[in-house]
């Protein structure tokens, strides 16, 4: 297939002038949307600007390339303008930018669409062919010479077109997307390499796969390799290779250094993980800590959503009046399905903590992750490791950053040990100390919870019942500061107690409580849909799953969202979870269930004004995300 097929003529425009980025991103998008390439301009802008977030598209030397992948796309296209007299789009060498393509490509695209859209970056590697393009007076010019060049770059297979030469390089080029990086970076190395007389060869980590992959025997031939990747990849078959880690972006700008630093490379010797981003030190401190977050939270994303349900599914079937102590399991179907809600949500936890150690030291830190959030879970001490005070997920938080670091500079340790050691070390030394490390760290941590609560416990007994409007504040809040940890678990149980003592204020303290644990996923869902562009693309989908999570009393359905933006979203929530609490005490709501969100609002005293408490706090809440979240584009 030829690149010309992707770029229906309509889809150009030529000597356009643009005030800004913003306004040659909408032109391209409209292109798209006129040529019938678009099922939701909207969604495919907030794709678009969402890769623009990670770094400009704009290469330098007068060319921009965004690019997005999305289920917004129908079909695979191709849309350009030129501008003669260059727009400012933030390009990484600070020059106007006067050839603009914009890649449209479907979710789940084929590969040949990813293969074809990949040329296009490849030819654009070429300075005067681009310079021809901003010249073309006519659309039939533009794709004549995209036709032109096309044939001459793609005349014969990768074999054949690698440069030949006494030395021998390798590379791998990959970045985030897959689309336009990889392809670009490769070029630029293929280019330079022919221009040195380096025999040459470069595997594409493109969205569809690896392209052109090395074989054993030319990695093994191989006098070094170029890794030029913006994510990870497995770095084992380099094993005792001299290697060269860089960027896509110097592979474009600098692929002559890299040539250069492959004469006195150092030996890579593999440890069991994968590379880490050659780019990491370039990133702020914060946005490296961000980054392992939020790998923590999108892992953990599908099990708080789908044990979450099922959760939701067993209230819906069962019985509250055979047991409402046992509400979510008095029937053989409602227990079926608790059961197993009750398995994924086990593992939320874990999850988290694994993911974020992983993103840290790679796949050593994997293994002492999980045994930190299952610790975290757990609520092991050193007196009781069966285990007893819980710090859920504040606790999960800390186990992840912890064994991460740990196993980092344990690698670093574990380098100077002799190298008849090296196949130990995964197997034995990493997850030994490590995950007796994490035990330590999680044994201390927990304890302190534990006084937490206690300390907690005595000041809400101490408050008595004549400061209800205040306690409901409270318990509210409380409700929403850490979810299922001991902020929210003291308030819980502070509810269950008061419960017990069966007379009308333990029943609206039980209410209070109740209410406060609703607010926080319902206000979620309410602000995706409300501040849509406060949120990302996989949060926004997952957002209106939190509504059924919210009615359930399932408050951990807020939780990959506290864990993504703790300063802006904790906040937010606690404050409409403390007004949905006053208000509650203030009608003089009762409960009697200590479980069940919406099913057991039968046996709700004042259950019309209790449903007023909850939606004023979720909107209160709702409106604070909306104010105090910054926008995925920042």
């Amino acid at each position: 297939m030829k690149i010309s097929e992707f770029i229906d003529p309509k889809g150009i425009k030529l000597q356009v002038a643009c005030a800004d980025q913003n306004e040659a991103i909408d032109q391209l998008i409209s292109l798209h949307s006129s040529v019938g390439n678009l099922n939701d301009e909207a969604g495919f802008k907030e794709a678009i600007l969402a890769r623009e977030a990670k770094g400009s598209t704009a290469i330098g030397n007068g060319i921009a390339v965004p690019h997005g992948k999305s289920s917004a796309v129908s079909k695979a296209g191709v849309t350009a303008i030129t501008c003669p007299a260059g727009v400012d789009y933030k390009a990484l060498d600070g020059n106007p930018t006067n050839l603009l393509f914009m890649i449209a490509a479907p979710e789940g695209a084929a590969d040949t669409h990813l293969e074809v859209l990949s040329k296009l970056m490849t030819i654009l590697m070429d300075a005067a062919f681009c310079k021809s393009l901003v010249q073309a007076k006519t659309v039939e010019e533009f794709i004549g010479l995209i036709d032109k060049k096309e044939e001459e770059r793609y005349a014969g297979t990768p074999a054949e077109k690698a440069a030949t030469g006494n030395k021998k390089i390798v590379a791998v080029t990959a970045c985030p997307t897959g689309i336009a990086h990889t392809f670009m970076a490769a070029e630029a190395l293929e280019q330079k390499a022919k221009e040195l007389g380096i025999a040459f060869r470069v595997e594409k980590d493109g969205s569809a796969g690896a392209k052109d992959p090395l074989t054993s025997s030319e990695i093994a031939e191989a006098d070094a390799v170029i890794v030029a990747c913006d994510k990870n990849i497995d770095m084992s078959v380099f094993d005792g290779k001299k290697v060269v880690l860089a960027s896509t972006k110097d592979a474009i700008h600098t692929p002559e250094k890299l040539f250069e630093k492959a004469e006195t490379a150092a030996v890579y010797h593999h440890t069991g993980a994968v590379t880490k981003r050659s780019d990491d030190s370039n990133e702020t401190l914060g946005r490296q800590l961000y980054k392992h977050l939020m790998n923590g939270v999108s892992h953990m994303l599908p099990f708080v959503i789908g044990g979450g349900i099922l959760i939701a599914i067993a209230f819906l079937l069962d019985d509250y009046s055979i047991d409402p102590s046992n509400f979510g399991t008095n029937t053989p179907v409602a227990a079926w399905f608790k059961t197993i809600g009750g398995a994924a949500f086990g593992f939320m936890l874990p999850i988290l903590a694994g993911f974020i150690a992983q993103s840290i030291a790679d796949r050593p830190g994997l293994a002492v992750g999980f045994v930190g959030g299952a610790l975290a879970a757990s609520g092991a001490t050193f007196a009781n490791p069966g285990g007893a005070i819980p710090s859920a997920f504040l606790g999960a938080l800390v186990a992840g950053f912890a064994a991460g670091y740990f196993m980092k500079w344990l690698e670093k340790v574990c380098d100077k040990l002799p190298q008849s050691l090296e196949g130990i070390k995964p197997v034995l030394i990493y997850p030994l100390c490590g995950i007796t490390v994490i035990g330590i760290v999680m044994c201390a941590i927990n304890p302190i919870v534990g006084a937490l609560n206690a300390w907690i416990s005595g000041v809400l007994t101490g408050m008595g019942t004549t400061s209800l409007i205040p306690l409901g504040i409270i318990l509210g809040a409380m409700m929403a500061t850490d979810m299922g940890g001991p902020l929210n678990k003291a308030a819980y149980v502070f509810g269950t107690a008061a419960l017990a003592e069966q007379n009308e204020v333990g029943w609206m303290i039980m209410a209070a409580v109740m209410v406060g644990g609703m607010v926080p996923p319902i206000a979620i869902a309410l602000a995706t849909l409300i501040f849509p562009k406060k949120f990302t693309v996989a949060e926004r989908k997952a957002g209106p799953v939190n509504f059924i999570m919210g009615f359930c009393f399932i408050t951990e359905g807020a939780i990959p969202y506290a864990a993504a933006d703790p300063l802006h979203v904790i906040p937010s929530l606690m404050v409409g979870s403390g007004v949905a609490g006053a208000l509650s005490m203030a009608f003089k709501c009762t409960l009697m269930a200590p479980h069940g969100g919406i099913f057991v609002f039968p046996v709700v005293g004042n259950a019309v004004l209790y449903l007023v408490a909850l939606a004023i706090g979720s909107a209160v809440s709702c409106l604070l995300l909306g104010l105090l979240k910054k926008t995925v584009e920042d």
